[in-house]
């Protein structure tokens, strides 16, 4: 029997935690992905990981690189590499926006969440700059800070 789906059609493969801790992200982008089918049947198991995935545009098509997808166990034939590069699906104009993007000094592509929208596969994708150390350790000061007030309230509660 196959396995129930979301009544709103999303679910959560994978999420690229980190992603927001090392950059800043300034636009975010929906895109398809092509796989296979075994690949396929891994992400319905959440046997993907996104750490140090990122996406460039290599001749005119833009690509995923550094992907994790497990291999599926129960697959037959070919299996194909963990890693590989695989193409990504967006419309001709905002491959060419992104690719402008880009090719500005400091900006990457890098992969936040990917998930499933009815049956497809789609990656959200982030066009960012990295954090400095200054912007980080600010960020860090800003969290202790909201740490700190959240259990002062919760003592002044109890």
């Amino acid at each position: 029997m196959a396995t129930p789906r979301p009544a709103d059609g999303y679910k959560l493969i994978s999420e690229n935690r980190r992603a927001t801790m090392r950059y800043t992200v300034d636009e975010v982008i929906e895109v398809g992905i092509v796989l296979t089918g075994a690949e396929v049947k891994s992400l319905r198991a959440g046997k993907m990981e996104l750490g140090d995935t990122y996406a460039m545009v290599l001749n005119g098509q833009l690509t995923l690189i550094n992907a994790y997808i497990a291999p599926y166990k129960f697959a037959t034939g070919a299996k194909p590499e963990e890693k590989r590069a695989r193409r990504l699906l967006a419309h001709r104009t905002e491959i060419d926006r992104i690719d402008g993007k880009i090719s500005q000094k400091g900006f990457t592509l890098i992969a936040l969440k990917a998930y499933f929208k009815g049956a497809k596969v789609k990656i959200e994708l982030g066009l960012a700059h990295a954090k400095d150390g200054a912007d980080r350790r600010q960020e860090i000061k800003r969290r202790e800070g909201d740490r700190e007030a959240r259990a002062a309230i919760k003592r002044r509660m109890h």
